[in-house]
């Protein structure tokens, strides 16, 4: 084997870093402190210390063929969204299917990552670790963070005058498990993301009264999108993001929030976002806008103080004699083991190349994996990550230097905060983070070979879901059956839900769209002579 590295975490980033470092020809040894594989994904009844925390009811939010490993398609019979059960069953499926079980230590901590003395010259890490009451420290040529982001939960309680003489419950959405403590309880949810929402929704139908409390609102999407097809292979297309980058600024707004509304009207609902054009991460619940035409969930601004028994909000109304306060405010980005300097190197801020790299190290020696966010799914996003990193590792691929590095981080921020706002700024643009990444190993789909070569492909290459397996294609990495998992994606998209066969099985008409961008152009134009 290559050089040593070690992997923090065998979440599903840590398991695509196993997977690429092995690729590579390097040694990969994973560290895990819980005693299984799955990470955030891995269910537990009770909240536990350092690990990611989800509830019983969780279902993923992206479709299967959208959130697999891009050479492991799901089982054809598994739903389109799943369960973290079956999640969690197919992430130890390709754990064993890939043999990677052999290169993680359960039930072992990492204590501390730091430089050591020569890492000037070798930019090796001292990883020392813990198990069993027992230290241990190790020398490492490379190390990749895989620990993810949703593990120190964010309580702002210093953010709400009065909460101290407050005599209810508070818990933040990483302690909530099961609404069965809830029934006839009057709750105040703060917070509208994914969670907030679950959670509200779920505790509507035991709670007497749910409040959601939010400071700027959400886009709230439903997870069946045009045709009753899943959202993520309709709206994750290459043609739908060159139309979105192409568009002026102002067409490209008015197009997004209209879409944004096609369901219903946000404004009727008090959801509507301060910011309406910002793309940051919209909420996928099916079932909250009929909750709230049901009466039992209500929308509320912020809360501007607590009382004893109740919370005034910003529009002076009183919710009275509230039993439980459940923070669903996010998480906060550390890492215990490691400098904060290293990943934060700036005003306090994640700095990191593409998501990936400290752009201070003086060696290319360390990864993190996952960290970024987009309308896209986590695990062909890691792999990725994981595939450029170990080709870094591995002398394969150069990075620029700091100061084009930094600048890159610059220019990205800049984008990044016009599209996603303040306090989105890990988030970016799926596709064209992933083509990014994949231009820099020789992966990204050449379409316009494609189209020469076998245009039946490129069709549902550009048209199509953006789906993982189109980075498995061609270049290093290339998988086999790349091309007949694109070309029967559909098959696999509807066969769970035809569970009682009428018709034929139907799949979105890819015709439509060209002729849409055929006639594209025509329209602009009459827009703009309609102005000018």
């Amino acid at each position: 084997m290559g050089k040593r590295v070690a992997i923090v975490g065998a979440g599903v980033s840590g398991l695509a870093a196993i997977r690429c470092c092995l690729e590579e020809g390097l040694e990969p040894i994973c560290f895990e402190r819980s005693n299984d594989v799955g990470g955030l994904w891995k269910f537990s009844a009770h909240a536990e210390e350092g690990r990611a925390s989800i509830y019983q009811s969780v279902f993923t939010n992206s479709s299967k063929e959208m959130m697999c490993f891009p050479d492991f398609p799901y089982p054809d019979d598994f739903p389109n969204y799943m369960h973290h059960s079956k999640l969690q069953e197919y992430i130890k499926a390709f754990a064993q299917k890939k043999d990677l079980l052999k290169y993680i230590q359960f039930e072992t901590l990492v204590s501390s990552i730091e430089k050591c003395s020569s890492f000037l010259t070798t930019g090796q890490w001292v990883v020392v670790t813990e198990k069993d009451g027992k230290q241990e420290s190790l020398l490492f040529d490379a190390v990749m963070i895989c620990s993810g982001h949703h593990v120190y939960p964010n309580m702002p309680t210093d953010s709400f005058p009065g909460l101290e003489h407050f005599q209810g419950k508070c818990l933040h959405s990483r302690d909530y498990k099961s609404p069965g403590a809830f029934q006839g309880k009057r709750i105040l949810v703060i917070g509208l993301g994914n969670s907030a929402s679950d959670i509200a929704v779920e505790l509507s139908r035991l709670a007497t009264q749910v409040i959601i409390s939010t400071r700027s609102g959400s886009w709230v999407m439903s997870r069946v999108w045009n045709d009753g097809y899943p959202w993520d292979m309709v709206y994750v297309t290459r043609f739908a993001s060159f139309l979105r980058n192409v568009l002026p600024s102002f067409i490209s707004d008015w197009l997004y929030v209209k879409k944004m509304n096609t369901w219903f009207k946000h404004e009727n609902y008090g959801l509507m976002p301060l910011n309406g054009p910002l793309r940051k991460e919209p909420v996928f619940n099916d079932e909250l806008p009929a909750r709230i035409l049901c009466g039992t969930v209500s929308i509320k601004p912020s809360v501007t103080k607590f009382t004893e028994t109740s919370a005034v909000f910003e529009d002076g109304t009183v919710f009275e004699a509230i039993d439980y306060v459940i923070f669903a405010t996010g998480y906060g980005y550390a890492y215990p083991f490691l400098d904060d300097s290293i990943i934060k190197s700036r005003n306090n801020e994640v700095t990191l190349y593409k998501g990936i790299f400290p752009p201070h190290l003086e060696k290319p020696t360390m990864a993190v994996i996952g960290l970024v966010q987009s309308l896209g799914a986590a695990i062909p996003t890691a792999d990725l990550q994981a595939r450029w990193a170990a080709k870094v590792f591995a002398n394969l691929c150069t990075l620029p230097t700091t100061n084009e590095m930094m600048d890159d981080i610059d220019e990205k921020m800049g984008k990044k905060l016009k599209w996603f706002g303040q306090s989105h700024t890990l988030q970016t643009d799926y596709i064209t983070y992933m083509d990014e990444l994949s231009s820099f190993i020789g992966a990204k789909p050449n379409l316009p070979w494609l189209f020469l070569t076998d245009p039946q492909l490129a069709l549902e290459v550009f048209f199509g879901p953006c789906s993982p397996y189109q980075f498995r294609l061609m270049g290093p990495g290339k998988w086999d059956g790349a091309r007949n998992a694109i070309l029967t994606q559909w098959k696999r998209t509807v066969m769970p839900t035809r569970t009682r066969a009428v018709g034929d099985a139907q799949r979105p008409w890819h015709l439509y769209d060209l002729l849409r961008m055929f006639f594209f152009p025509v329209i602009l134009l009459a827009i703009l002579f309609t102005f000018y």
